[in-house]
């Protein structure tokens, strides 16, 4: 079981919050992890890479000079990948990298980096970010007074909110997200993770849905 301090958003300690790793996770496999995280990578890849092939340059395709008697070693024509502005031999076209793992393994992932977080202590508990408007500089203020000015930092709410949102997308190396958009790659990423109490509820549930599926259920 860990104690982790509860910080309102000046940095003033204002109480603590309980939570067993093994709660989010029984245990940690990083086969597992390494594989989702593989995954998400792999489905942010453009594969808009492409190349001419010889059949595809512009130029000739009559024989540069004859076969014998010229002392040079053969040539055919000059789209050829062998000559400066040629095709390119064995090339890259356009194609779709992305793949998906089974649902339950990406999910169980998701858990196992989040218990992974909580257990090197890299989990900053937040009473709440309740913001009036969206100001940057409340946002900018409250990450250096907790510590984490400099450092990249996954907030996590329990609900989207865009002032939040609004408020934290122009810091550099700071990401905000709702738990139900949680995934392995986004919580692995960041050095830290500062989750508010609510949202931490959540995790420590199993409760991943929006609030609004949750209900419907």
């Amino acid at each position: 079981m860990a104690t982790l301090p509860v910080y309102d958003i000046a940095g003033t300690e204002v109480g603590s919050y309980e939570i067993d790793p093994t709660q989010v996770a029984p245990h940690i496999n990083k086969q597992l992890l390494h594989d989702a995280v593989v995954m998400y990578q792999a489905n942010l890849r453009q594969g808009s890479h492409c190349a001419k092939t010889r059949g595809q340059v512009s130029g000739s395709t009559k024989k540069l000079y004859r076969q014998k008697g010229t002392g040079n070693a053969r040539a055919g024509s000059k789209r050829t990948n062998v000559r400066r502005g040629g095709g390119v031999a064995r090339t890259i076209k356009p194609r779709d990298y992305s793949y998906r793992l089974p649902k339950k393994a990406v999910k169980l992932a998701t858990r196992m980096a989040i218990a992974s977080k909580l257990a090197d202590g890299e989990v900053v508990v937040l009473d709440s970010l309740a913001l009036e408007s969206a100001k940057t500089k409340v946002v900018a203020a409250a990450l250096k007074s907790l510590g984490l000015d400099g450092v990249s930092t996954l907030i996590v709410l329990d609900a989207p909110d865009r002032i939040a949102y609004l408020s934290s997308r122009n810091i550099s190396g700071v990401s905000l997200s709702p738990v139900r958009d949680l995934n392995a790659l986004a919580v692995l990423k960041p050095r830290r993770m500062l989750v508010t109490k609510a949202a931490l509820d959540r995790i420590k549930d199993g409760s991943f849905a929006s609030p609004a599926e949750s209900a419907a259920v």
